[in-house]
This record gives structure tokens, C-alpha cells and sequence, in this order.
């Protein structure tokens, strides 16, 4: 699992310690790494902090999921909006990519934001805009037609996560499914330390799904 973006390994909204540095000597702790019994060190999870540019680096994770296919590759926008600076990326090759050259890609990207609509700058991540860029039909599908066909006919999905347990699911669907699709996710900054969104493990064990 990859993880770029801007102050990615700390957290910009306190909501992540993904890597917890020393203070008496250089490096860091990481502990989702140490989770299996195996040493903090380890390179299962790599957390990477870029800089400001979100053309240059999405360019790169985009590049690096196309390699990879195996690996989770996510990249997160300080901001929402600040994938503004990353459009032609979107446009070009995430969105269209397997229309214009048959190329399947895995990327996942993360969208926080504020206001829960079209709020100010640095606020809103302006989820309409990817919800435009997608080919899938505004009508439901027919009652006997499997999800994999529905997501293999469109060119990337969009999800808006309440709960813990939805964006673990979400995560884990985004590897385990057959077919690579790019993954939008709108991350509310509000449901961040609001107890309505927290979720048991048993929400997420054996048995659950998205």
C-alpha cells in the first residue's frame, strides 16, 4: 500500500499518525507496519510526504499504479480543491485513459474537504465535477445484472464514505474485484471526530462487506 500527498505521513487534519517520528534520534516509527508482528521498518505501508505539485505527483502515483497493479496506490490532496492543479492529469488519463487507449488503472484518489458542497477555496473538493466526468448511466440497473458489469462498464467510480467501516470496505474492494477502475473518494473533514461515524470491527471482519 502507497500513500503520497501533502503531509500525508503526519496528517493534515490530525486524523492520521501514520508515521510517528523520534525524538532522540533520526526516523520513525511506523505502526501499521508493526501491526502483523513484523518490524516497524518493514515496507507493507509506505506513507510519502510530496510537495505542491499535484500535477507532478499524481502524474507520478498514476504511473506508479499502472506498474504496479498489485499495490493500493492512493493519493491524497491536502485540500480538495487543491486537485485543481492536477486537471489535465484527471481529464487525460484518469477519467479516459481506458476509452482512448484500452489502459486500466487503480489509482485511488482522496478528496477531502470542509463544506459539504460547493463551499470556499480550500473547502470544497467540488465532488459534482467528478460525478461529470463519469460515463455510468443515470438510470438503476436491471435486477439481474452483476456489480462487476456494472462497474466494468464504467470508466471510475465516485463514493462518499459516513462510516469507518465503508471506507475500509471501499479500500479492500478496490484491491480484491478483478477489473481496476480509478477510485474517487470525498472525505468529509466534519465526520473526522464525529462519534456517528465510527465503527466496531466486527463491522469489518469476516462476513461484512461495503
Amino acid at each position: 500500500m502507497r500513500l503520497s500527498g501533502q503531509d500525508v505521513e503526519r496528517g493534515t487534519f490530525s486524523h492520521r499518525h501514520a508515521h510517528v517520528f523520534y525524538q532522540d534520534k533520526d526516523g520513525a516509527y511506523v505502526p501499521i507496519n508493526a501491526i502483523s508482528g513484523g518490524n516497524s521498518t518493514a515496507r507493507n505501508f509506505i506513507a510519502s510526504n510530496s510537495h505542491l505539485s499535484e500535477y507532478a505527483v499524481l502524474g507520478f502515483e498514476l504511473g506508479y499504479a499502472q506498474t504496479s497493479p498489485d499495490s493500493l496506490v492512493l493519493w491524497e490532496a491536502q485540500f480538495g480543491d487543491f486537485a485543481n492543479g492536477a486537471q489535465i492529469m484527471i481529464d487525460q488519463f484518469i477519467c479516459s485513459a481506458e476509452a482512448k487507449w484500452n489502459v486500466r488503472n487503480g489509482l485511488v484518489m482522496l478528496l477531502p474537504h470542509g463544506y459539504d458542497g460547493a463551499g470556499p477555496e480550500h473547502s470544497s473538493s467540488r465532488i459534482e465535477r467528478y460525478l461529470q466526468l463519469t460515463d455510468a448511466s443515470d438510470m438503476p440497473p436491471a435486477a439481474d445484472v452483476s456489480e462487476i458489469d456494472i462497474e466494468d462498464h464504467q470508466n471510475m467510480c465516485v463514493a462518499y464514505c459516513t462510516t469507518a467501516a465503508q471506507y475500509f470496505h471501499l479500500l479492500r474492494r478496490q484491491m480484491n474485484r478483478p477489473i481496476r477502475k480509478p477510485l474517487v473518494v470525498a472525505v468529509s473533514k466534519k465526520l473526522l471526530k464525529f462519534r456517528g461515524a465510527n465503527s466496531d470491527l466486527s463491522d469489518m471482519t469476516e462476513g461484512t462487506s461495503f
